[in-house]
């Protein structure tokens, strides 16, 4: 799960299937009770249908964890962290950096931090979508030491620069899920 909607989706299907849970965050949910595997069988079908997945593989699992943490930080919070992003990534998930970059790397073959920088050209690219902010704005914002910073990764990932992006009408954001 990587979005409100998906937590939507999570909770309507426990409800429909008489699950009782605790809570349903990104990219987990807490349930309550023994599960039966024919449960858990109805359940999978239920989130196929609407494009997610039970994950039970623990690597998947932390992997998503990674994901959502990174997402988390970089769509849903305004704060930056006050550390680095491996010290950040270790203490959210309680487990040696190392390690969570060697299986991310195996598991989805980028690295962590092309994963983090390809989403915050994301946000990026929605801050400069909306026109509020000009890309000065959009630097602070998005932790950047300057906007030639901001334009030279922005670039180096998009192919454009951010002027020319705003000048394009048919170019359209990627969707969280597809990034």
């Amino acid at each position: 799960m990587v979005c409100i909607r998906c937590q939507m989706v999570v909770k309507s299907e426990l409800e429909k299937l008489g699950f009782k849970y605790v809570n349903v965050k990104i990219g987990e949910a807490s349930l309550i009770g023994d599960i039966h595997s024919e449960q858990l069988e109805q359940l999978d079908v239920a989130l196929r249908k609407s494009g997610l997945q039970l994950m039970d593989d623990k690597k998947s699992i932390l992997v998503e964890k990674i994901k959502n943490a990174i997402i988390d930080l970089v769509h849903y919070t305004d704060d930056q962290i006050k550390i680095n992003l491996s010290d950040y990534l270790s203490e959210k998930i309680n487990n040696d950096y190392t390690y969570l970059a060697n299986l991310f790397s195996e598991v989805k073959g980028i690295t962590i931090e092309k994963f983090y920088l390809t989403h915050k050209i994301e946000k990026v690219k929605e801050l400069i979508v909306y026109d509020e902010l000009n890309l000065s704005e959009i630097a602070y914002k998005m932790h950047y030491s300057s906007v030639a910073h901001l334009s030279n990764q922005f670039k180096k990932i998009t192919g454009l620069t951010p002027s020319h992006f705003k000048m394009l009408k048919n170019k359209r954001r990627n969707t969280l899920e597809n990034v």
